[in-house]
Protein backbone atom coordinates (compact mmCIF):
# COMPACT_ATOMS: atom_id res chain seq x y z
CA UNK A 1 0.00 0.00 0.00
CA UNK A 2 1.60 3.45 -1.00
CA UNK A 3 2.17 6.00 1.23
CA UNK A 4 1.09 9.61 1.25
CA UNK A 5 3.74 11.83 1.50
CA UNK A 6 3.81 15.12 2.06
CA UNK A 7 7.16 17.58 1.59
CA UNK A 8 6.94 20.70 3.29
CA UNK A 9 9.31 24.10 2.45
CA UNK A 10 10.22 26.42 5.02
CA UNK A 11 7.95 29.07 2.96
CA UNK A 12 5.10 27.08 3.84
CA UNK A 13 4.36 25.04 0.90
CA UNK A 14 3.63 21.35 0.91
CA UNK A 15 4.23 19.03 -2.11
CA UNK A 16 2.20 15.87 -2.08
CA UNK A 17 3.88 12.96 -3.31
CA UNK A 18 2.14 8.90 -3.54
CA UNK A 19 5.22 6.52 -3.47
CA UNK A 20 5.66 2.55 -2.55
CA UNK A 21 9.06 3.54 -0.82
CA UNK A 22 9.55 0.39 1.33
CA UNK A 23 12.67 1.55 2.76
CA UNK A 24 10.49 3.99 4.84
CA UNK A 25 9.50 1.12 6.76
CA UNK A 26 11.58 0.83 9.78
CA UNK A 27 12.43 4.25 10.39
CA UNK A 28 11.37 6.42 13.00
CA UNK A 29 10.50 9.66 13.58
CA UNK A 30 13.26 12.63 13.95
CA UNK A 31 15.27 10.50 11.32
CA UNK A 32 16.65 11.43 8.13
CA UNK A 33 16.08 10.02 4.93
CA UNK A 34 17.66 10.32 1.28
CA UNK A 35 15.57 11.55 -1.36
CA UNK A 36 15.96 8.56 -3.92
CA UNK A 37 14.41 6.44 -0.91
CA UNK A 38 10.96 8.23 -1.78
CA UNK A 39 11.60 9.33 -5.51
CA UNK A 40 14.49 9.03 -7.90
CA UNK A 41 13.39 12.58 -8.82
CA UNK A 42 14.17 13.87 -5.02
CA UNK A 43 17.84 12.65 -5.21
CA UNK A 44 19.50 15.17 -4.37
CA UNK A 45 17.50 15.97 -1.16
CA UNK A 46 17.53 15.05 2.13
CA UNK A 47 14.09 15.10 4.46
CA UNK A 48 13.37 14.47 8.25
CA UNK A 49 10.54 12.29 9.26
CA UNK A 50 8.24 15.06 11.59
CA UNK A 51 4.89 13.17 11.40
CA UNK A 52 3.36 10.17 10.23
CA UNK A 53 -0.46 9.34 11.08
CA UNK A 54 -1.95 5.65 10.33
CA UNK A 55 -5.73 4.79 8.13
CA UNK A 56 -7.64 5.83 11.38
CA UNK A 57 -5.97 8.90 11.72
CA UNK A 58 -3.96 8.08 15.09
CA UNK A 59 -0.75 9.99 15.22
CA UNK A 60 2.81 8.95 15.68
CA UNK A 61 4.02 10.67 18.83
CA UNK A 62 7.80 10.18 19.21
CA UNK A 63 7.87 9.59 22.74
CA UNK A 64 5.89 5.99 22.33
CA UNK A 65 7.99 3.20 21.37
CA UNK A 66 7.35 0.47 18.92
CA UNK A 67 4.82 0.06 15.94
CA UNK A 68 1.51 -0.59 17.48
CA UNK A 69 -1.23 1.23 19.13
CA UNK A 70 -1.35 2.09 23.10
CA UNK A 71 -3.11 4.13 24.87
CA UNK A 72 -1.31 7.51 26.61
CA UNK A 73 -2.31 10.12 29.05
CA UNK A 74 -1.79 13.20 27.36
CA UNK A 75 -2.11 17.03 28.40
CA UNK A 76 -3.44 19.57 25.23
CA UNK A 77 -1.05 19.66 22.21
CA UNK A 78 0.22 16.69 19.73
CA UNK A 79 -2.99 14.20 19.75
CA UNK A 80 -5.23 16.41 21.81
CA UNK A 81 -6.81 19.33 20.52
CA UNK A 82 -10.68 19.55 21.70
CA UNK A 83 -12.72 20.55 24.80
CA UNK A 84 -13.81 17.50 26.76
CA UNK A 85 -17.34 16.17 26.26
CA UNK A 86 -18.61 17.15 29.48
CA UNK A 87 -18.06 20.83 29.26
CA UNK A 88 -20.24 21.58 26.45
CA UNK A 89 -20.82 25.16 24.37
CA UNK A 90 -20.85 27.12 26.83
CA UNK A 91 -18.48 30.03 26.77
CA UNK A 92 -14.91 30.01 28.73
CA UNK A 93 -12.72 32.71 28.77
CA UNK A 94 -9.54 29.75 28.86
CA UNK A 95 -10.63 27.10 26.75
CA UNK A 96 -7.95 24.95 27.60
CA UNK A 97 -8.48 24.78 31.17
CA UNK A 98 -5.38 23.83 33.44
CA UNK A 99 -4.54 20.44 34.63
CA UNK A 100 -6.90 18.18 32.10
CA UNK A 101 -5.43 15.17 30.92
CA UNK A 102 -7.23 12.61 28.98
CA UNK A 103 -6.26 8.86 27.75
CA UNK A 104 -6.14 8.79 24.31
CA UNK A 105 -4.68 6.06 21.88
CA UNK A 106 -1.40 6.76 19.52
CA UNK A 107 0.47 5.04 17.56
CA UNK A 108 4.59 4.39 17.87
CA UNK A 109 7.30 5.95 16.59
CA UNK A 110 8.32 3.25 14.11
CA UNK A 111 6.97 3.35 10.75
CA UNK A 112 5.25 0.30 9.52
CA UNK A 113 2.60 -0.74 7.06
CA UNK A 114 0.26 0.43 8.98
CA UNK A 115 1.02 3.99 8.26
CA UNK A 116 -1.14 5.92 5.35
CA UNK A 117 0.35 9.02 5.64
CA UNK A 118 4.18 10.35 6.49
CA UNK A 119 5.53 14.22 6.40
CA UNK A 120 8.36 15.52 5.70
CA UNK A 121 10.63 18.20 6.16
CA UNK A 122 13.51 19.39 3.79
CA UNK A 123 17.14 19.10 5.14
CA UNK A 124 19.02 19.66 2.27
CA UNK A 125 17.66 21.19 -1.51
CA UNK A 126 19.08 19.11 -3.99
CA UNK A 127 19.66 20.97 -7.30
CA UNK A 128 16.56 20.83 -8.90
CA UNK A 129 13.47 23.53 -7.21
CA UNK A 130 10.95 21.18 -5.93
CA UNK A 131 8.41 23.69 -8.20
CA UNK A 132 9.78 22.10 -11.09
CA UNK A 133 9.87 18.64 -10.47
CA UNK A 134 6.43 18.72 -9.13
CA UNK A 135 5.29 20.86 -12.69
CA UNK A 136 6.36 18.28 -14.82
CA UNK A 137 4.22 15.92 -12.85
CA UNK A 138 1.21 17.82 -12.87
CA UNK A 139 1.24 18.16 -16.66
CA UNK A 140 1.86 15.19 -17.55
CA UNK A 141 -0.92 14.40 -15.32
CA UNK A 142 -3.29 16.75 -17.39
CA UNK A 143 -1.99 14.98 -20.66
CA UNK A 144 -2.81 12.00 -19.82
CA UNK A 145 -6.45 12.95 -18.51
CA UNK A 146 -6.62 15.08 -21.98
CA UNK A 147 -5.76 11.76 -24.36
CA UNK A 148 -8.65 9.85 -22.33
CA UNK A 149 -11.40 12.30 -22.73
Amino acid sequence: MPFKINISEKSGKTYKIESEAPSLVGKSLHDKILGNEISPNLKDYEFEITGASDKSGFTAMKNVEGIGLKRVLLTYGKGMKKRPKHEGKRKRSNPKPGGLRLRKTVRGKVISPAIVQINLKIIKEGSKKLEEIFAKKEETAEENISKKG
